[in-house]
């Protein structure tokens, strides 16, 4: 795709439409899901051409916001001129909707990987379980096996209790390096409370080249923190042990209602958990083909729920399944 060919065509259709339908239509045509900008940022490996496209998208959505206030006058002034139209009369704008919480965290994140160089992959949410257990090194007794735990549909087949396959099946698709994250829904057998629900979101990342180390995880971890929460949010890394990755860390932050006193919310830790991650385990390495020898690599995987929960200062997960307006507005 060539960006200013691009950028030239969609200015010259936002400066042809002759109304609002005409201009909205565009809108999806050039910046909709599945536009070619849309579709390119998706497919972005590396930092400099994610800066370029979000720049280019950044114009185009200011251009359409500008045509768009513009071909409103005209039609106000056309009204207006009309003898038959009484501006006394009150205005009737229809509401405009918006994108659910969870949808809005997640563009932002896919936002802030695309601007560092990864690679978004969209994964399936039925998946076997060799790529969700075997490959990724967990033992036969583990926990995550079990049918308390798993929805299992038929055999081999269950609902992904992570989006980590989609990282096996990249790697087994290609050779390093491999820089990737993967958002999306995950089921697993939760009792449903304040801060768990069987239904949620997530969002795994993976970089495997040559001489990654602990150092370049906490790095950018920190990054997706000071981005969503600000630079005074305290972190924290603690040691903690997942079968795919050794040695293995669980990322925290202070918790936003007592910030860090202690409540009932963090369990009078002063800490709320985000998620795991540490050093991808040699034996996943193997399991996709590669040499541990040569290659090193990190992973993580967040809960979007959690980050939205800390940022916003929502109490309850349960809010983001209710359906409720008055809760849903609010952002």
């Amino acid at each position: 795709m060539d960006p200013n060919a691009l950028e030239t065509e969609a200015q010259s259709a936002i400066a042809a439409a002759s109304s609002p339908d005409e201009l909205e239509q565009e809108r999806v045509r050039y910046l909709g899901r599945k536009s070619e900008l849309k579709q390119a940022l998706r497919e972005v490996r590396d930092r400099e051409s994610g800066m370029t496209l979000n720049a280019l998208r950044e114009r185009l959505e200011t251009a359409f916001a500008g045509r768009e206030e513009a071909l409103r006058g005209a039609e106000l002034e056309q009204l207006l001129g009309e003898e038959s139209f009484d501006v006394t009369l009150p205005g009737a704008e229809p509401p405009r909707g918006h994108y659910h919480l969870i949808t809005q965290i997640r563009r932002e994140v896919e936002d802030i990987f695309v601007g560092l160089g990864y690679e978004v992959v969209d994964g399936d949410e039925v998946e076997d379980t060799y790529h969700l257990f075997d490959a990724l090194n967990m033992a036969p007794g583990h926990v995550t096996r079990s049918p308390l735990h798993t929805l299992y549909l038929n055999g081999d087949t269950v609902l992904r209790t992570e989006t980590s396959a989609s990282q096996i099946r990249v790697m087994e698709s290609r050779e390093p390096p491999v820089y990737m994250v993967s958002l999306g829904r995950v089921y697993r057998r939760d009792t449903i409370e304040a801060k768990n629900f069987p239904i949620f979101h997530q969002v795994e990342g993976l970089a495997v080249a040559e001489g990654i180390t602990l150092g370049d995880l906490k790095g950018t971890l920190l990054h997706l923190c000071r981005a969503f929460f600000g630079e005074d949010q305290q972190v924290r890394f603690s040691t903690d042990f997942f079968p795919f990755t050794e040695p293995s860390v669980q990322l925290a932050v202070s918790c936003f209602l007592c910030n860090g006193a202690g409540c009932r919310t963090c369990k009078y830790t002063g800490w709320i958990e985000l998620g795991g991650s540490g050093l991808v385990d040699p034996n996943v390495l193997r399991n996709v083909g590669y040499d541990p020898e040569q290659v090193s690599g990190f992973a993580f995987g967040i809960g979007l729920e959690r980050i939205a929960m800390l940022r916003h200062g929502v109490p309850d997960i349960r809010l983001f399944w209710e359906n409720d307006l008055r809760f849903l507005a609010q952002f």
